[in-house]
């Protein structure tokens, strides 16, 4: 069964758009790339252009605690991301659903 993360992002506010969303296309690309990762879809506040949401999509918590550790490494880190954030992001987890009829 699949799992969810949600990424909550404060950006930057004193970048230019162009450099922002390459930022955040560089670094989920290498994210999509990364085994179990299903997808990545960033979503915009409409009320505030500086927070994003990325929903992940990962096939097990093991592949989502896998890429998360290889962020941790030199080779793995996000230093385009860290670069236009303006807090450390928010990470939740959801692993379990509720069935709905």
């Amino acid at each position: 069964m699949s799992m969810t993360v949600l990424l909550e992002v404060q950006l930057r506010d004193d970048l230019p758009t162009e450099t922002i969303e390459a930022a955040i296309r560089e670094t989920l690309a290498q994210t999509a790339a990364f085994a179990g990762s299903e997808s990545l879809e960033v979503l915009v506040d409409d009320a505030d252009p500086t927070r994003v949401v990325v929903l992940e999509r990962w096939t097990t918590s093991d592949d989502h605690d896998a890429y998360v550790a290889w962020r941790g490494t030199p080779e793995g880190a996000a230093n385009a991301l860290a670069a236009i954030v303006a807090a450390p992001p928010v990470t939740r987890t959801f692993d379990r659903t509720i069935a709905l009829p």
